[in-house]
């Protein structure tokens, strides 16, 4: 995908853009061609500052980070350099939603944005961004290109239908709600990235209160929910399939976790059996919520490989932006 920089880069996109609108606005529904054509356009847009270079509907509804707002605030003013390598695609054509994830920079600093495009008759009726900024190098440099599993696709003959993929990424909130890692189909190699840091799979750091001289906490996807290590997550809101692409295996949601932190402490188990107490010395957090998006890569074996999320910290007990 080009990226599109300075006043002359901007309008001459804008021109093409603008162009190529039509197109988007002739048929009903949107194939998945035109599901991923809409989001490149939307992009792009946003690089350009200009509103009017996207199919969006006069009556759209768009919140970002969970703040209502007006098409040309928020991304939409701020937007300094459009899409970089590392862009995921989840285009829905059931829902005729459009998720993405990937890179931009804002004020000339990087951030990692989750996207939802809502359609209607070829318009965009909503758009939603969760916009998470990304200092660390480390994190950076897992934030260049995707992994390889996020972008393949499944083989057309062993592909999971949409809505079973559906079910198998909104299971993961119910996994983690519960602290109980049978309830969503994790394979022994997944890996979970948060905002490019990883955060469990077998190449995750030793995690909370880690300690050299106690067994570690487990890391891996399934396990780390069972050792009881996020039961400070005291409930997660405003779960939503975003959408669930049959041709790559990808599933990806939205959600809004809630951290009163009023139930400590807690006993979590270590890989040796051994338990430790999360409490309010070692766990010295204020109340906070996270918005965020995940998007999961399903294999052909219908279990969940990848998984890259981004979030952002706001204040507890924030609204969604969609009540």
């Amino acid at each position: 995908m080009p990226t599109f920089t300075g006043a002359a880069g901007a309008t001459a996109m804008a021109g093409v853009l603008l162009a190529g609108m039509p197109a988007f606005a002739q048929d009903a529904d949107c194939d998945r061609a035109c599901l991923i054509a809409v989001t490149d356009t939307y992009l792009n847009a946003l690089a350009a500052h200009d509103p009017a270079a996207a199919p969006l509907a006069d009556d759209v509804a768009f919140v970002e980070n969970v703040t209502p707002m007006a098409p040309g605030e928020g991304l939409w003013a701020t937007t300094t350099q459009g899409p970089t390598t590392f862009s995921i695609h989840v285009p829905d054509t059931a829902l005729q939603q459009a998720g993405w994830m990937g890179m931009l920079e804002s004020d000339d600093a990087p951030v990692l944005v989750a996207i939802r495009l809502k359609l209607e008759d070829g318009l965009i009726v909503e758009a939603e961004h969760i916009a998470a900024p990304i200092t660390s190098e480390a994190s950076l440099a897992r934030l260049e290109t995707p992994r390889a599993g996020l972008v393949s696709e499944i083989p057309e003959e062993s592909r999971l239908p949409h809505d079973e993929l559906g079910e198998i990424g909104l299971s993961y909130y119910d996994a983690l709600d519960d602290n109980d890692g049978s309830l969503m189909p994790f394979a022994d190699d997944c890996q979970r990235h948060e905002n490019g840091m990883v955060t469990a799979g077998p190449e995750a750091g030793g995690g909370p209160n880690a300690d050299p001289d106690r067994a570690p906490v487990a890391r891996l996807c399934a396990p780390q929910l069972d050792s009881q290590s996020f039961v400070y997550i005291d409930r997660i809101e405003n779960r939503r399939l975003v959408a669930a692409d049959p041709v790559t295996g990808l599933a990806m949601g939205f959600s809004h976790f809630r951290h009163p932190f009023d139930n400590l402490p807690y006993t979590v188990t270590h890989t040796d059996g051994s338990t430790s107490e999360r409490n309010s010395e070692n766990m010295p957090y204020d109340p906070f919520d996270m918005p965020a998006a995940h998007v999961f890569k399903i294999g052909a074996d219908g279990m969940v490989h990848e998984i890259e999320a981004n979030g952002i910290v706001v204040p507890y007990q924030s609204p969604t932006g969609w009540e």
